[in-house]
């Protein structure tokens, strides 16, 4: 077990920490010192405790990310309660079962979203408290939310006499083993299941984060991925927070030209990101460019093409702030093209494994040590991993993990518990790879994609995908099974066909040249029969990973 308490981490920085800024809200500009911080939290534990809320008891969190929505995470967890943060694109029906489900007896929502709640079918919520101006929004009969909300000034002044001081800052002793955290999975199963995360496997990502140097003290992050997800919360919230960085929340996952235009002006010294930014931002920025008939002709020009690609290089940094240290990729696959040419001009970046089941970090590599489509080196002394195959280096099989991040299981679910997590400590990841003798991971596709050739051949769709999506006019794919053949769901790019006067009329004979070329880059058996054109989007995980069980 982790020797470093996660509650004492943040008892800690937070005394240490006291002046600087901590929290910045991108849209408000307001911004908490870490005292600020910390103030605030003091008057959560106050209202929890005269509410009766004890340590053990669940807390539910939805909205999006802002001051307060930290303030509600790290004062729940700090108090020693079980904080149940759940993604506000979650639709209300299914928030409102992760609610019961998770026996949560507070909630904290934003308005916009409790109006989408019945409070009368939430079984075990005793009050729901407003994350925009931390009103009452409902009790039940005979609790006294409501009266401890309207004194908690006279409570605070109370308690601290002569005002909160870094004094003040003392939490509750809690043994690492104990449940801090049940974080519900966003996957592309259609099942969310509620992933129990000990203060251990909180400790495990938040101290690596800090021996990697991922963030220091008086560093800035901006923070656009849902903190509701575990990527998000482990590195631009918890490992921020456990050493005196300075986050700016944006809110939301806003667009690339938003998230370019915020990194400029708060130049942050880490990036952490899905694979859709960097994907978007290469094929908006790069690709035209590179695409010119002249540039084209002077990449193919020894030493000049590297000029040009230093030149690209740099406006690439600068478009991300020009102060980062890298940037760290994962959350989905990431596309194999836009990977190449990033890792080709030198780019900082890196790409890391992870799963909500291991808060979520698996691997990682510094950017410098990065081996191209890899997903990282396993964390030295914090996770083991084993791939269940006769040649784990050359033939995929399952990636099994093992260690400290590893959850305790899927609350009130032992069925879906046992089938991943064995006796012996092994959590079956689902994920197909191999292992190189480094400890380096490289993931294929995962296990329940897969899918068996006629001929017996494993094919992992994932792999045709990543080859069809860089493909004119495809926006994004999926491919499936039908009657023992492969068939590519295409939506198109519709932007770029616009912008180069190509019709729809004229997408069905263009998919079939698509077809013939995707077939010359794949093996016999991974030949696509047919490609369907999809009117719509792919439906999406809050992550923005296609929900695969809908085409099936």
């Amino acid at each position: 077990m982790m020797k470093e308490n996660t509650i004492k981490i943040f008892e800690k920085s937070f005394r240490n920490n006291w002046d600087l800024p901590a929290l910045s809200d991108y849209n408000t500009k307001q911004t908490l010192t870490y005292g600020e911080f910390a103030e605030r939290i003091a008057r959560l534990h106050i209202i929890y405790k005269e509410m009766g809320v004890k340590p053990g008891d669940r807390v539910a969190l939805i909205g999006k990310n802002t001051p307060s929505w930290v303030v509600v995470f790290i004062g729940t967890i700090t108090y020693g309660a079980v904080i149940v943060p759940i993604l506000q694109e979650f639709n209300p029906r299914d928030a409102q079962h992760i609610i019961n489900h998770s026996e949560a007896e507070l909630l904290y929502a934003s308005n916009s979203i409790w109006e989408s709640f019945d409070f009368d079918h939430m079984r075990h919520i005793r009050a729901a408290i407003s994350l925009d101006n931390g009103t009452l929004l409902a009790q039940k009969e005979g609790e006294a939310a409501g009266d401890v909300l309207e004194k908690i000034d006279n409570l605070m002044a109370q308690a601290y006499p002569k005002g909160f001081t870094a004094a003040g800052i003392n939490y509750i002793d809690r043994d690492n083993d104990q449940l801090m955290e049940i974080n519900y999975t966003s996957g592309t199963t259609g099942f969310s299941k509620g992933v129990m995360l000990t203060g251990n496997n909180l400790a495990g990502n938040i101290v690596y984060g800090i021996n990697s140097q991922l963030h220091r003290r008086g560093t800035r992050c901006v923070s656009f991925l849902p903190l509701a997800h575990a990527y998000g919360c482990a590195f631009d919230m918890l490992t921020p927070l456990a050493v005196g960085s300075h986050i700016t929340l944006l809110g939301r996952i806003p667009a690339p030209k938003v998230i370019v235009k915020a990194m400029q002006e708060i130049k942050p010294h880490l990036v952490i990101c899905v694979p859709l930014v960097l994907e978007k931002i290469y094929s908006k920025m790069i690709v035209p460019m590179i695409s010119r008939p002249r540039l084209r002709w002077a990449l193919a020009v020894p030493y000049l093409d590297r000029k040009i690609y230093d030149q690209i290089r740099k406006r690439l940094i600068e478009a991300f702030g020009g102060e980062f240290e890298e940037v760290i990729v994962g959350g989905a696959p990431f596309n194999a093209e836009v990977e190449e040419f990033l890792y080709k001009i030198k780019f900082p970046f890196t790409v890391g494994y992870g799963m909500t089941e291991c808060a979520p970090l698996v691997s990682h590599t510094p950017w410098r040590e990065f081996v191209l489509h890899s997903a990282g080196r396993v964390l030295p002394g914090i996770m083991e991993c084993k791939i269940l195959s006769d040649d784990p280096e050359n033939i995929p099989g399952e990636i099994c993990i093992k260690g400290e991040n590893v959850m305790k299981g899927y609350f009130h679910n032992t069925e879906a518990t046992d089938k991943v997590l064995h006796e012996d400590g092994w959590l079956h990841t689902g994920d197909m790879g191999t292992l190189s003798a480094d400890g380096t991971i490289f993931i294929r596709g995962r296990l329940k994609t897969m899918l068996l050739s006629a001929n017996g051949q494993n094919i992992y769709p994932e792999e045709i995908e990543a080859k069809l999506n860089n493909m004119l006019y495809v926006s994004e794919s999926l491919v499936v099974e039908r009657d023992r053949k492969l068939v590519a769901l295409v939506y198109p790019d519709y932007d770029s066909m616009d912008r180069d006067g190509f019709t729809r009329d004229q997408l069905p004979a263009h998919m079939e040249t698509v077809k013939s070329e995707l077939n010359k880059l794949v093996a016999p058996y991974e030949r696509i029969a047919q490609i369907e054109i999809m009117v719509n989007e792919f439906e999406k995980t809050p992550k923005r990973s296609i929900k695969r069980f809908l085409y099936r």
